[in-house]
């Protein structure tokens, strides 16, 4: 059996992050098993689905780098399918048409509020005669739901599920004006996709039901469940934006990884062995759905962004500059030039250990692209007092001397004027630091003038020096 797993988005809203992590478990098995992984989006609610919250499932996917096999499946598009299959269930008295009115389904939820119980339709139109059918209602199709018994789904995550067959009513099949509903389409695309695995939140257990006695009725075979626990914020409770959860796109625009944010979904729910860091390749030999949990994973930023801050410190150098320009470009309101990028791949090692994000990681580089003379922040001011200003100006001297452009030749030196003025090393790299870069953090600021280059660093402090009384 060849594995064909599905992600299946309503683009009603954008793509979260436990839709992202159930495209990463799927994508996931997929490869796992050499099998297929396919993307349809649902939307056969026309009046909440748009066409930007289709282009941001697609943005995110992309993102993330879970390439679907084939062309995307728009739900819609095969409405004239479901419908037909729902005629032919009603021609086998496997459906029937309800002529319910408004009223009477509203009579229906108020008895089962006033009993304390789910809104079950009564199965009125079930047996009734049609000729009885009132002249000013269009009907439904229903499902003839079985009475009794139960409904039996061998879950690949949560064991085996029982239903009793009273508690599900007859659901809707085909609207009064004709549109299928979502619960006929995803079985008659999960057919004519061949999905053999449907790996979704558990959210989805009581349609899992629904859906198996409707594929039993069509004589087909239901694919294998995987109901996943959903994610809950760091305090247990129901996930929400206080807890950080943002579409997927905000955290690439945050600067987050892509491949630490698949590491940290990866790890929400599923677990192999005490490893935390896990590469795509690895992901895919070990991914199993016997090592999913059965509890709420709990989302945590604070651990999200260690993580982050991991990869940023494992990744390549000259990927990082590909990510880091976009962002430079945006704070900068125009494109670094290649001698501004040449500064940054020097400086880049000594970025790295302390950036927890690639936006925060672009903001501490800002210095490197600024124009002459530097704005100095108002931390970094305070240090550039007039008698740090004559320092600045005696150490650009002994500077303007030196031959030996490197981190050891100006450490040497810089030492060597500190102790020659009966300083500590801090009274001299502090005021240096705010002339080089407007602030008073920046990676060591040996590596910072060394990537500045000379000639642009003798001419900041020179910028300090000139302003001496």
């Amino acid at each position: 059996m060849t594995v064909i797993t599905r992600f299946a988005p309503s683009p009603t809203g954008f793509l979260h992050i436990g839709g992202a992590r159930t495209a990463l478990f799927n994508w996931l098995y997929a490869r796992h098993y050499g099998g297929k992984f396919l993307l349809r989006i649902e939307d056969t609610d026309r009046a909440r689905s748009t066409s930007e919250a289709v282009q941001a499932i697609f943005d995110g996917l992309d993102w993330l780098e879970l390439g679907h096999d084939g062309e995307a499946v728009f739900q819609s598009a095969g409405a004239e399918r479901h419908a037909a299959l729902a005629h032919q269930l009603l021609a086998a008295g496997k459906a029937y048409h309800c002529w319910c009115s408004p009223e009477e389904l509203s009579e229906m939820r108020e008895k089962a509020r006033a009993e304390g119980r789910p809104m079950r339709y009564d199965r009125r139109w079930r047996d009734r005669d049609p000729a009885e059918a009132p002249p000013d209602i269009a009907p439904v199709i229903r499902f003839k739901a079985p009475t009794d018994g139960e409904t039996v789904i061998e879950d690949l995550v949560q064991g085996p599920v029982r239903v009793a067959n009273e508690q599900l009513d007859d659901m809707i099949l085909l609207r009064s004006d004709g549109t299928p509903t979502y619960m006929l389409s995803v079985v008659v695309d999960d057919h004519d996709m061949q999905v053999s695995h449907a790996i979704r939140g558990d959210d989805h257990l009581t349609n899992a039901a629904r859906q198996t006695q409707l594929f039993l009725a069509l004589d087909w075979q239901p694919p294998q469940y995987a109901h996943i626990p959903l994610i809950h914020g760091s305090d247990g409770a129901k996930l929400s934006k206080r807890h950080g959860a943002l579409a997927v796109g905000a955290y690439a625009q945050m600067g987050v990884l892509a491949q630490a944010m698949c590491n940290y979904l990866l790890r929400l729910g599923w677990s192999h062995g005490d490893d935390e860091i896990i590469s795509r390749e690895q992901a895919i030999e070990w991914f199993e759905l016997a090592s999913i949990g059965r509890s709420p994973a709990r989302f945590d930023m604070d651990k999200l962004i260690s993580l982050n801050g991991s990869y940023i410190r494992q990744a390549e150098d000259g990927g990082l500059i590909s990510l880091l320009q976009p962002l430079l470009a945006d704070l900068l309101e125009k494109a670094p030039d290649e001698a501004q990028l040449q500064r940054l791949e020097i400086l880049l090692p000594g970025l790295k250990p302390r950036a927890k994000n690639l936006l925060e990681m672009a903001e501490n580089a800002l210095f490197l692209f600024l124009q002459r003379p530097l704005t100095l922040d108002e931390k970094s001011a305070k240090l550039i007092t007039p008698e740090s200003r004559v320092m600045m100006a005696e150490l650009l001297t002994e500077l303007e001397a030196l031959e030996d452009w490197s981190e050891t030749g100006l450490e040497t030196l810089v030492r060597g004027f500190a102790d020659s003025h009966s300083l500590k090393m801090g009274k001299v790299a502090q005021p240096l630091r705010a002339s080089m870069t407007g602030k008073t953090i920046s990676p060591s600021i040996f590596d910072v003038m060394i990537s500045l280059g000379r000639e642009e660093s003798l001419g900041r402090l020179s910028d300090i020096a000139a302003q001496t009384p």
